[in-house]
């Protein structure tokens, strides 16, 4: 097979990415992104892409020799509802949508992978690409799990990869074990009986009650749990049905919850619900808690982490590729994965002058997609190797 063309690949790759950019969609609504991807697999030439898988999901097999192993490699597609604050040609043209974290990138990248193991082979076996939905919301992968997809396009082992801002482009970091934290969702509802602003007494309103309860939640962290134990609670929102003269007589409030492992999650959970009830009983009020567990911890197999950074050594120069030193207390879908098979989840550096995720001014480095692309070429022919 003749060789790809680099720089020509580069070009394309920065052209599929900016389009993507430009036309953002929401988790499970992909239609047009999923597409675009579909299209440019079987230009490609890959034996078979399937559409909707888990929704809006696509499923691209590439075969080669005759070995029997498979492996998979992820990209999400899926952008977030915050408004782009962007001045570039290739801005959102949805408005209050935009790729603020980067799928778009990782989506040209994995579509570049797949362009140069379609020209070029150099491995025996099965390749799956995954391009997921719904990443953002914690949805997408078990979407696709439950759709089936190990059933119908089974696979011994998966990999994945996000870029990071603040990480020089065409470095490499990961590491064996914990990577990325669980996150849970929790909401707690006061219910109280409002009143006049003036008369506070002749009620039980819920405001300063929801305040001690904020408070008071900081103490799970800090007091309830292990030091040994990594652990974030926070708070995010505080909505009252009260007005400028009138007390109010509901407040939610509503945060996540971040851990490594299960039974830390459970302590959240348990000391939680004490504290809610207890503040809610000092203020005459009453609580209700609401707690779900949306993502789950992704742990990375160690004998995967040592294949990825010796692919890793074949894409990047030795000086940039190092071991994460600590795990994120950010979250992916991409450890729902991890149920069924072993993996990696591997960071590529997105420049240090990169905004940061989920910020308006956000910006994917297309410097980095060659690396991206590279990365996902060379860990398929270790692993499939002829």
């Amino acid at each position: 097979m003749a060789d790809l063309d680099r720089e020509t690949l580069k070009r394309e790759m920065t052209a599929w990415r900016r389009d993507l950019h430009a036309h953002p969609e929401f988790g499970f609504e992909e239609k047009r992104t999923a597409a675009f991807v579909a299209a440019k697999l079987r230009e490609f030439g890959l034996d078979d892409v399937t559409e909707g898988v888990g929704g809006t999901g696509v499923v691209g097999t590439l075969k080669r020799g005759t070995g029997n192993r498979a492996i998979a490699l992820r990209a999400d597609m899926d952008a977030l509802r915050i408004a782009e604050q962007s001045i570039a040609p290739y801005r959102s043209g949805n408005a209050g949508i935009m790729h603020a974290c980067g799928h778009d990138g990782h989506t040209a990248m994995l579509l570049g992978a797949a362009k140069l193991l379609a020209s070029e082979g150099g491995f025996d076996g099965t390749v799956r690409f995954i391009f997921q939905p719904a990443e953002e919301w914690g949805r997408g992968a078990l979407a696709m799990l439950d759709d089936g997809l190990m059933q119908r396009f089974p696979f011994d082992e998966i990999f994945g990869l996000h870029n990071m801002p603040g990480l020089p482009v065409g470095h490499f970091e990961t590491r064996a074990g914990p990577v990325m934290s669980a996150e849970d969702n929790f909401e707690i509802v006061l219910k109280g009986l409002g009143g006049h602003a003036a008369r506070p007494h002749s009620g039980n309103e819920t405001l300063v009650a929801a305040c001690a309860l904020v408070t008071n939640l900081q103490t799970i962290v800090s007091r309830r749990l292990s030091p040994a134990d990594i652990a974030v609670v926070s708070v995010t929102e505080l909505i009252t049905d009260g007005t400028r003269n009138a007390l109010p007589g509901l407040a939610r409030i509503l945060g996540d919850a971040r851990s490594f492992h299960p039974e830390v999650s459970a302590g959240i959970e348990r000391q939680m619900r004490v504290i809610a009830e207890g503040t809610a009983a000092a203020y005459n009020v009453a609580a209700e808690v609401t707690y779900t567990r949306e993502f789950v911890p992704l742990r990375n197999d160690a004998e995967l982490v040592d294949a990825a950074f010796a692919a890793a050594r074949t894409v990047f120069e030795p000086g940039n590729i190092a071991v994460a030193r600590e795990p994120m207390t950010a979250s992916e879908d991409f450890a729902r994965f991890l149920d069924h098979v072993p993996g990696c989840f591997v960071f590529l550096g997105n420049g240090e002058a990169s905004a940061p995720l989920h910020n308006s001014s956000y910006d994917f480095n297309d410097d980095g997609l060659v690396f991206g692309a590279s990365f996902h070429a060379a860990i398929a022919r270790q692993r499939l190797a002829i």
